[in-house]
This record gives C-alpha cells, sequence and structure tokens, in this order.
C-alpha cells in the first residue's frame, strides 16, 4: 500500500441525494464531488439506491448524471424502505407474517436507535465503506444532510477506523427552518445525537452565516470548527448570455445547447463546479437597439426557474402579480414558471391549485392572472429560459436562516431580481449589493406589486453597465470560489490526522 505522501487523498462523501436524484441541494453535492476530483482527490460517494429514485419518489433527471466526472466512484448501499412501502407483494417475510412485529422492530429503530427514516442507509453506508476502506484507507469522510444519518454513519465510521469526519448542514436538522424554531422537543434523542456527533467531527459547515450562530450558540464547546460555505452558482452549467433589450428575445450562443438542467431547489440548495470555473456569461459590448418612436415593445416577461413547492409564498406571488399588471407599464406580461411542481408525484394538482392555474382557456370574463405554467426545463433550454427573461422572481419559503439555491443562478445573469418571501432570510445577505435587486421587505400583496412594477421598469431601462456590474456581484459567488476554503479545510485535516 502506497504512503498518503504517494497518492491521492481520499475522501469518503456520504452524499444521500446524487444526481440522478434531482432533490433539494443535489446541486451542491455534485458541486462538492466535481470539485474534489478536479483538485487530486480520489472520490468515493455513498448515494441512495436507483430504485428509491426511480420508483419510489420518481424524482430523477437522468441528464444530470452526465454532468458527474466519471472519475467519481458511486456506491448505492440499500435502504429499508419500510415507510414508503403501499404494496403488500413488496413487504418482507418479516412484515407480511408478523406486521405488528415488524412495525415494533421499526418504531424501536426510530425511538431509540437514531431518528430518521434513512437510518438503514447510513448503516448500510459503514458496511460497504469498511469493505473499501480495508483495500485502500480512506483519508476523510464528508457527510452532507438530509438525510442526517449521513452524520450518524460518519460518526460511527469514525469510531470504528479513527478517520476523520466533516458534517455539511446543507440543511439544519434540529432547527426547522420555515418556523424558526426547535424541530424536535428537549429531551429527544435527536439532540443527544447532534451533540455527540458535532462533538467528534473536525468541522462542522453551513451554507449561511445565520445557521452557524444558531448552532455555536447552542453547541459552544465545538463553535471553533465551525466554518460557512456558501452555495454558489454552477459555470459549467450556465451559457453565455447576449445583451437584448427588454421584451425582445436575445440570440442565445451555441454553448446553450451544451448546458445541462438547472433544477434548483428551495431551501438549502442547491443546486457543480468545472475543472476550471467558466467565466460569468458575458454580455456583448452594446445592447440591442431600443424600438423606434411609437413603436409598441412586446410584454415584460417574469421568469420564476426552479422546483416550485409548497413551503413557498406561491399565493402572494400570484396575486401581487395580478396587481402588477394593472400597471401601465406591466400591461398584459406574463410570470412565466418553469421547472417542475414538487418533488414527489402527487405534488403538480395542488400546488397548480394554489396557484389560480387550470388546464385550458381562462372562462370568459375572468380576470387573466399572467401566470403561465411552462413545465420541466430541458438542459437545452436553461440558457435560453434565463436570457429571455426581463425580471426573474426570486420566490422562497421559510425565514431567516433560509438562503436558497437558486438566488446565486439568478445573479449570474444580471437581470433584475424582484424578491417574494419573508422579510429578513439569510438570502438578503447575499443580495445585498446587487444593484438590480427589488425588495418590498413584506409579503403584502400590494408592496409585492408595487416592487415587481419597479422591476419592470428597469428592466426597459436597463444598460450594459448596469448589467456587467450586477454580474461582478455574482462573479463572487461561483461555486469554485466558494468551495476553495472547503477544499483546503479538508486538506489540513488530513495532515493532523
Amino acid at each position: 500500500m502506497k504512503n498518503r505522501s504517494e497518492r491521492r487523498p481520499r475522501v469518503l462523501y456520504l452524499a444521500f441525494y446524487f444526481p440522478p436524484s434531482r432533490a433539494s441541494g443535489v446541486y451542491r453535492a455534485r458541486a462538492t464531488a466535481n470539485h474534489l476530483v478536479e483538485k487530486g482527490w480520489d472520490v468515493t460517494v455513498c448515494a441512495a439506491p436507483l430504485d428509491f429514485l426511480y420508483n419510489v419518489i420518481g424524482s430523477v433527471d437522468e441528464e444530470l448524471s452526465k454532468t458527474v466526472d466519471p472519475r467519481i466512484r458511486v456506491e448505492r448501499p440499500s435502504l429499508n424502505q419500510y415507510t414508503w412501502q403501499q404494496d403488500l407483494r413488496e413487504y418482507s417475510w418479516l412484515r407480511r407474517s408478523f406486521p405488528l412485529m415488524a412495525k415494533r422492530v421499526y418504531m424501536f429503530s426510530q425511538t431509540k436507535l437514531f431518528p430518521e427514516r434513512y437510518s438503514s442507509w447510513a448503516w448500510a453506508s459503514v458496511t460497504r465503506a469498511l469493505k473499501l476502506h480495508a483495500k485502500e484507507r480512506f483519508d476523510v469522510v464528508v457527510a452532507t444532510g438530509n438525510p442526517f444519518a449521513s452524520f450518524g454513519a460518519a460518526w460511527l465510521f469514525n469510531k470504528l477506523t479513527g478517520v476523520p469526519y466533516v458534517m455539511d448542514y446543507r440543511d439544519s436538522w434540529t432547527l426547522d427552518l420555515f418556523h424558526d424554531e426547535p424541530a424536535f422537543p428537549e429531551g429527544h434523542i435527536a439532540w443527544s445525537w447532534e451533540k455527540r456527533m458535532l462533538g467528534k467531527a473536525s468541522a462542522a459547515v453551513f451554507v449561511n452565516e445565520a445557521l452557524r450562530a444558531w448552532h455555536a450558540e447552542r453547541y459552544p464547546e465545538v463553535a471553533d470548527r465551525m466554518m460557512v460555505v456558501p452555495n454558489g452558482w454552477d459555470a459549467d452549467v450556465l451559457p453565455k448570455a447576449v445583451e437584448k433589450a427588454a421584451g425582445t428575445a436575445p440570440a442565445l450562443e451555441a454553448a446553450a445547447s451544451e448546458a445541462p438542467v438547472l433544477e434548483v431547489a428551495a431551501a438549502g440548495t442547491g443546486e457543480g463546479a468545472a475543472a476550471e470555473a467558466a467565466p460569468a456569461p458575458a454580455a456583448s459590448s452594446e445592447a440591442a437597439p431600443a424600438p423606434a418612436a411609437g413603436e409598441r415593445r412586446a410584454p415584460l416577461k417574469f421568469t420564476y426557474l426552479g422546483t416550485l413547492t409548497a413551503k413557498q409564498p406561491v399565493e402572494e406571488m400570484a396575486e401581487a402579480f395580478k396587481i402588477a399588471r394593472r400597471h401601465p407599464d406591466l400591461a398584459d406580461a406574463e410570470l412565466q414558471i418553469h421547472g417542475h411542481l414538487g418533488f414527489f408525484k402527487n405534488s403538480p394538482g395542488t400546488l397548480k391549485a394554489r396557484l389560480g392555474l387550470q388546464d385550458g382557456p381562462s372562462p370568459e370574463g375572468v380576470e387573466d392572472t399572467g401566470l403561465r405554467y411552462c413545465g420541466p426545463v430541458s438542459k437545452t433550454e436553461v440558457g435560453k429560459v434565463y436570457e429571455e427573461a426581463d425580471v426573474l422572481v426570486f420566490l422562497a419559503g421559510g425565514g431567516k436562516y433560509v438562503t436558497s439555491g437558486k438566488i446565486f443562478e439568478y445573479m449570474a445573469f444580471g437581470h433584475p431580481i424582484v424578491s417574494v418571501h419573508q422579510p429578513g432570510i439569510a438570502a438578503q445577505d447575499v443580495l445585498d449589493g446587487y444593484p438590480l435587486w427589488f425588495n418590498a421587505n413584506s409579503l403584502d400583496v400590494e408592496e409585492l406589486a408595487a416592487s415587481m412594477v419597479a422591476a419592470g421598469k428597469a428592466a426597459r431601462d436597463l444598460t450594459p453597465e448596469q448589467r456587467a456590474a450586477a454580474r461582478r456581484h455574482a462573479d463572487t459567488y461561483t461555486r469554485e470560489a466558494t468551495l476553495i476554503p472547503f477544499e483546503r479545510r479538508l486538506r489540513e485535516i488530513v495532515s493532523d490526522s
């Protein structure tokens, strides 16, 4: 066996949601694995079993798998699908023969061992990792949550082997991000598990300062090992853009046809780094000519790109836009929604109802809200969707601890961005300094509507210089830039172990 100094450092990455999954946060996992490989690491990923992704939750994007570096080894340990099984033919022998006993065994594992239904995957990952470790030693483990059983797997693997581990809080486990309160009652075993896992971790990573500070206050004894690694925009999946006047369609460069789909998730996520980060989408030196005097411009196009979820203030967005369209500057404007409606099979119907969308034309006499659901976006169309937008709508759920991965891609294109979310969320720290940000700082529909009108006016008057300034702000959030300190910290951990 080679000495550590004679081989690439080896990392075990515990990331349940990894391509072809399109779940929240998959872009962070994809980007981290790709970045580490490019920086000279030997990367092995333990991810969800494919039958679970395809047959149980039905949430996949096969095109996303093509963006994973082929040097990455992906293992898919098993998962006990007890809580997801609805077909009697899929039940185990124990569950078919002794259903009450099977239920007691499962509930015991949840209440006394580890309180998450993904825990069987975590223990299977440890078993798989031990076999791989016996052949060639891992130098460090990175576990990303959710699911947070990955943290338990990292802790157990460390207990058995001594290999150091890092906990990457893509989301929070014990803090309810949508209500800004503890997710579990005092005395719940989740608290003791979190304290135990953080106590042995070499580092704990959070997507924003608000989350880091909350955990540092609760666990001050390990606060010095906590750091922030924000999400970012993935230069390898964003094509170059060309300048256009508001209300006109640009000609996209050929690079757009090579861009993989961007399924940007709701909380925390999002959201890979290429071998070397490409430059931010670059504008041409001159804007498209404005229409001649008296010529009517095309209606403005407001765009939401991402996965719509039940946690977002969709009703407020829809009502505010309906009000905004009554303003002369937004006459006939559209709000186009691109992406999936929810993460699960039964989500679309519920979300369409909340948006006031229906199949077929609106009944006569009913006001047109301007909302248009355009469906999921293929990899060849992502750049076109971003570039043909005049204003991007940043719709986010949750409270002050939420960043949302989509905001980084939004900024990269240099369009006006209008916020639709609770005031004070962590994403505002990212947007602070972005020159084309329009924030009502409220979910009052009248105030949101006024913000939308102001963003629309800005889009009409947008200059190449303003757009370039917006992109310069986005440059600080390329995935390459955000992951460099994290990779450096991993090397320090390995060298100190």
